[in-house]
């Protein structure tokens, strides 16, 4: 496997910087869907009471996904300043540029990542 190049590394840092900022301007507004829902009756009925409960709930579980989403950006971007990115975690082969291109948070290679599922 071809280990990246300087141009490869810049180019995924520029994609991981923009992930990230898209993910934080999301992230601002999805905390305003997670707040708490008022369950005074005399404001709302019981029905739009549960749909606003179960709508806050998918809220919060988009939040807590979007925020181990940039905690794997922001580590793949350590891994670029100390020089250990696009390598496996497990075997230190180079992980595939394509399979970086799918995911550029990706720290296993296909080999390792296959072996993890089963």
């Amino acid at each position: 496997m071809e280990q990246l190049t300087t141009l490869d590394i810049k180019h995924f840092r520029s994609r991981l910087l923009a992930l990230r900022a898209e993910l934080q301007a999301v992230d601002e507004i999805g905390k305003e869907a997670a707040q708490i829902v008022k369950l005074d009756q005399s404001c709302v009925g019981r029905l739009s009471r549960m749909d606003a409960l179960q709508a806050q709930a998918m809220s919060q579980e988009t939040n807590r996904r979007r925020t181990i989403e940039l905690q794997r950006i922001d580590i793949a971007l350590r891994r670029i300043d100390e020089g250990t990115f696009g390598y496996c975690l497990r075997c230190d082969e180079p992980v595939s540029k394509g399979r970086l291109e799918v995911n550029p948070t990706a720290t296993l290679c296909i080999n390792c990542a296959s072996n993890a599922e089963s």
